[in-house]
């Protein structure tokens, strides 16, 4: 196996997992297979209990896991199945060696951070790294490894530690650094300053850890002088100084690092020794990344998305539902225009309120061509989304419900079409008449964390004619992902269908709610499941693809295709 370890310095947020999904793309594209770990230095054991605003998006996995949404990129970059464990965190090395203390594993011996954590780390790395995730049966061979946050941080000192034995048992030959930094301009001077890049990598190396590579954020390419001074005082040979600036969309990253990374002058594969015998590596074959990055740069056309959401003041809490929507807009030749309008701004409150806010939040879902509702915890902006969808539903505008997007729609028809005024969800209102979302008996109460349901889960059609079912291929069943305490109550399903709203998916039990679809809409689907988790470049999810052919007119000509 080897390794290739990215970690980032300066400031965070600059791209570490991107780059790192980039660099296994260009490995995959050589002909070699890839596996990824994302390293997160945060005592929580996993991702599933953090508030979107502070950390983005939870990313659901076919195990069930919650992780970060790093490993999302990992898997829509690389296409592969990654399991919760390709996620570490603090939280789950302690936990495990604080089990094994307990149990007596350690003889008596004073548990230390070094060697037990530093030795949990190395064990979990390199088991993790031995699971195929590509569907083959063989372990990979490269597995890319993120550290989260910023070198310095005080919480990911075991981890640095521990990738410092690693490295060292390991051996140069497999084992490479890449060390991802920030080269800035001032405005004033107008110059790339260099000094950022040189303490970060000091700060490395006086840890232990030398980078073989640098690949150095900025605005705009790198002159010759910079990455020169950049290799004196780094260490770092000026051949193995990559540039990853500014690029039109973050497909192009690969292309960036493809030259970089496998050029003659280049150190990056003799250094993993990835063209010896055992590993054959080939020119990289990125033809079809390449034309799906100029095509989509070279796309005029847009169609307007009103995300009608709880978390809309972070783009990375929806960040799978805006991938699954680009895959789903470039499949139909078209860039998205993703319009963010809070939820709250929606309410009639809210006309009293701030009545201007109110009136562009409206002015804006008018405006635009379908209504998405994605998923989301806790009652506020609820009411917000309950008009969204009655608006959609009234003029016929097509509409698209993520897990509580879809509860959503079964509370408004309910209120507005069975006239149930104060049908709820009793996560919302415990006490209400008309319970029409439950939550499931299998959850708890108590506690959060792993209490929901979770991971991939079979969903039977019950209409082989629905638009569901033919968008998945006319499918008897669809595997997708889910993430929910709370259902669709199966003592109403009668009463919803009399009235025109269709549960055309449900689960093996047949009393589990799983899909809906409007009689006589031109499209008006909710899904209790998450779609846009298994969502690729060039592989759109169904009913996101469905959501943009109907809302540019291509439905039914799309569907006679199938």
């Amino acid at each position: 196996m080897k390794y290739v370890l990215v970690t980032g310095g300066v400031v965070s947020g600059l791209g570490k997992g991107v780059t790192a999904s980039s660099i296994g793309v260009v490995l995959k594209a050589c002909g070699l297979r890839v596996t990824s770990i994302k390293i997160d230095p945060y005592l929580n054991t996993d991702a599933g209990t953090m508030s979107p605003f502070e950390h983005g998006e939870v990313f659901v996995l076919d195990d069930g896991g919650e992780v970060d949404l790093d490993l999302g990129n990992y898997e829509r970059f690389l296409d592969i199945r990654l399991t919760k464990d390709n996620n570490i965190t603090t939280g789950k090395i302690y936990q495990s060696v604080i089990d094994k203390e307990r149990r007596g594993d350690y003889l008596g011996k004073t548990v230390q951070v070094v060697p037990h954590i530093t030795d949990a780390i190395k064990n979990w790395i390199e088991s993790v790294s031995s699971i195929p995730v590509d569907g083959k049966d063989q372990p990979a061979d490269v597995c890319v490894i993120e550290l989260g946050g910023t070198v310095g941080d005080i919480e990911s000192m075991p981890f640095i530690e521990a990738l410092r034995q690693l490295s060292f048992s390991l051996g140069k030959e497999n084992f490479c650094l890449i060390h991802v930094s920030l080269v800035p301009v001032l405005g004033v001077v107008g110059e790339q300053k260099t000094k950022p890049t040189q303490h970060s990598v000091r700060e490395l190396r006086a840890l232990g850890l030398t980078p073989d590579l640098l690949a150095c954020r900025s605005d705009q390419p790198l002159i010759e002088g910079t990455k020169e001074k950049l290799s004196q005082f780094c260490h770092v040979p000026v051949s193995n100084i990559l540039n990853i600036h500014d690029v039109p969309n973050i497909w192009h990253v690969p292309l960036i690092l493809r030259v970089s990374l496998v050029s003659p002058i280049s150190h990056f594969l003799p250094v993993l020794q990835l063209c010896c015998a055992s590993f054959i590596a080939s020119a990289p074959d990125l033809q079809n990344w390449t034309q799906m990055a100029e095509s989509y740069d070279n796309l005029t056309n847009y169609v307007k998305i009103a995300m009608v959401g709880k978390y809309t003041g972070l783009m990375d809490s929806y960040l799978s539902v805006v991938k699954a929507l680009l895959h789903a807009c470039v499949a139909c030749s078209l860039k998205p225009s993703v319009q963010w309008i809070a939820a709250s701004d929606l309410e009639e409150e809210n006309a009293r309120l701030a009545p201007q806010v109110h009136d562009d939040a409206w002015e804006t879902l008018r405006s635009c061509s379908c209504v998405l509702v994605p998923g989301g915890f806790g009652d506020r902006g609820v009411p917000g989304m309950i008009l969204a969808a009655k608006y959609a539903r009234e003029n016929n505008i097509p509409y698209l419900g993520i897990c509580l997007g879809m509860q959503i729609s079964v509370i408004e028809f309910s209120r507005y079409v069975l006239g149930m005024e104060r049908a709820n969800s009793e996560e919302f209102d415990p006490l209400t008449p008309f319970p029409v979302v439950i939550f499931m008996p299998e959850g708890s109460r108590t506690h959060m964390g792993s209490t929901m349901r979770l991971g991939s889960r079979r969903t039977f059609f019950k209409d082989s004619t629905c638009i569901s079912s033919k968008l998945y291929g006319n499918s008897a069943f669809v595997d997708e992902r889910h993430r929910h305490r709370y259902e669709v109550n199966p003592v109403i399903v009668g009463q919803v269908e009399a009235a025109g709203l269709n549960f055309v998916g449900s689960d093996e039990s047949g009393k589990r709610m799983e899909i809906l679809e409007l009689a006589g809409h031109p499209y008006y689907i909710g899904v209790q499941f998450h779609p846009e988790f298994k969502s690729r470049p060039g592989k759109p999810t169904a009913v996101f693809l469905g959501l943009i052919l109907a809302a540019t007119g291509q439905l039914q000509a799309h569907l006679k295709e199938l």
